[in-house]
């Protein structure tokens, strides 16, 4: 095979690989969507330590508000109306909480309340919600110095989380982000079929020229 052939060959190999990455990278980021911060309610709980008791009891605290909270907000389509329904129904969610101490012989304090508060980039399955503040039903365990708990509360999507609580690195999800062929791919490429063809030409160059002279 001759030199040229090898040359074309093996770039033709690098051009392809380079393709498959960047419909790879598309894939991934058509795949995810980012969710504006204006159409999310959420629920954060702040267990009052990192003690098996206390992570038990926000647990336990999770399960029944997200069970009434969804409940309640089913067939709901506009937040504001999600809002309002939330914030009238607050003292059950304080009821909620009271009675899992009671159930535990716990005199612990507790706050529930509904404001803005922080939260970190989150992945929901295709769903980014960035880090930022939400609007948010927020319970606080005793001191609140233990792991917390977050999720979804409208649209609902606390229940399909309840297993993969950890938030994800905002450079994760800046991953997969599409980035357009520059003019510094294109000089990276021309970079390849030179360094190619100097390589081969200092490999075969001396061949050639015999080849030529015999013919």
């Amino acid at each position: 095979m001759k030199p040229q052939a090898i040359i074309y060959l093996l770039f033709s190999f690098f051009v392809l690989i380079i393709s498959w990455e960047d419909q790879g990278n598309q894939a991934v980021a058509a795949f995810h969507q980012e969710v504006s911060q204006e159409d999310a309610i959420r629920l954060r709980i702040l267990a009052n330590s990192d003690s098996v008791a206390d992570q038990k009891l926000k647990r336990d605290i999770r399960d029944q508000v997200n069970a009434s909270i969804t409940e309640w907000v089913t067939g709901i389509e506009s937040k504001q109306e999600a809002m309002e329904l939330i914030e009238s129904k607050l003292s059950e969610v304080e009821a909620i909480v009271e009675a899992e101490l009671a159930a535990k012989g716990l005199n612990q304090d507790y706050h529930v309340d509904f404001e803005q508060v922080d939260f970190p980039t989150k992945l929901y399955g295709n769903l980014v919600y960035p880090a930022g503040e939400y609007q948010a039903v927020l319970i606080t365990l005793g001191e609140g110095l233990g792991e917390n708990w977050w999720c979804v509360l409208f649209p609902p999507l606390c229940f399909i989380d309840m297993d993969q609580s950890n938030a994800v690195p905002q450079e994760e999800v800046e991953e997969v982000e599409v980035v357009e062929e520059s003019d510094e791919d294109v000089e990276v490429s021309f970079f390849f079929v030179d360094f190619f063809k100097g390589l081969f030409d200092s490999l075969f160059g001396d061949d050639t020229t015999t080849v030529a002279t015999n013919q």
